[in-house]
């Protein structure tokens, strides 16, 4: 099956890019007549889906999730590490409807990008820091009030497997000023969807949800411990996440 690999990869990448495509003019079409929970559906979560299928049944990347009885009813800020594209696909699936924290470049992406736009992301300019926390801190807020999950990376950039986890602030400031809980995430989808190049590696990808972390408060202080207490969690699930995939290998 290896030598066979980069076909798979290849024919992959290109059904993903013509469904894309194809799926973001048929939403641009459609989606702006729908109220947003059905445009949420249409546009994320069954391209999002459909994506996560091709990776699977074409190069074999598949995945087991622990601890989906954690997620509570009520919508709060998912705070998960970033490794790969893999789980911003899956966790479109497991936490809706959501929005995320993307760069607004996304949003110039032809058809599929522009599409995205109707499902209510929270664009940002990442070379405006403070501005981007302002418009994390209103939009957010906004959000969260109508019942729609929030996925924040809060390393900010994808970081590849092995590397200290630390988080920034922003996902537990939102959390804290909406007394929103916060659901940690963690995952190795690295290993099998890796940050650099086209390449992929069958595997299971293990997904862990930790138990809703909730807010102690709106102060600098609450905002401190909270995040620590999410970005603690992270890390100790990666390590057990490792020594499974260890013992499992």
């Amino acid at each position: 099956m290896s030598f066979l690999m980069p076909v798979r990869v290849t024919l992959f990448y290109l059904l993903l890019a013509s469904t894309a495509a194809i799926w973001g003019l048929l939403m641009l079409i459609i989606a702006p007549f729908l109220p947003y929970r059905w445009r949420f559906t249409l546009i994320v979560g069954w391209w999002s889906r459909a994506a996560v299928w091709l990776a699977k049944h074409l190069v074999g990347i598949r995945y087991e999730v622990i601890g989906r009885e954690n997620i509570p009813d009520q919508a709060g800020v998912i705070l998960a590490n970033h490794q790969s594209t893999w789980e911003t696909f899956f966790l479109q699936q497991v936490f809706r409807p959501q929005t995320q924290l993307i760069k607004k470049e996304l949003l110039y992406v032809p058809f599929f990008g522009w599409a995205f736009a109707l499902a209510k992301p929270i664009a940002i300019d990442r070379a405006k820091g403070r501005d981007s926390l302002k418009q994390l801190a209103s939009i957010g807020g906004k959000r969260l009030a109508e019942g729609i999950w929030i996925l924040v990376f809060p390393e900010g950039t994808r970081v590849l497997p092995g590397a200290p986890i630390k988080f920034s602030r922003g996902g537990t400031a939102l959390a804290c000023a909406n007394q929103a809980p916060v659901i940690p995430v963690a995952h190795n989808a690295g290993e099998f969807w890796p940050k650099v190049g086209w390449g992929k590696r069958p595997g299971t990808v293990t997904v862990m949800i930790g138990p809703a972390l909730h807010p102690k408060g709106a102060d600098p202080r609450s905002i401190v411990e909270l995040n620590k207490r999410a970005e603690e969690w992270v890390n100790e699930a990666m390590q057990t996440i490792n020594s499974r995939e260890q013992r499992l290998g």
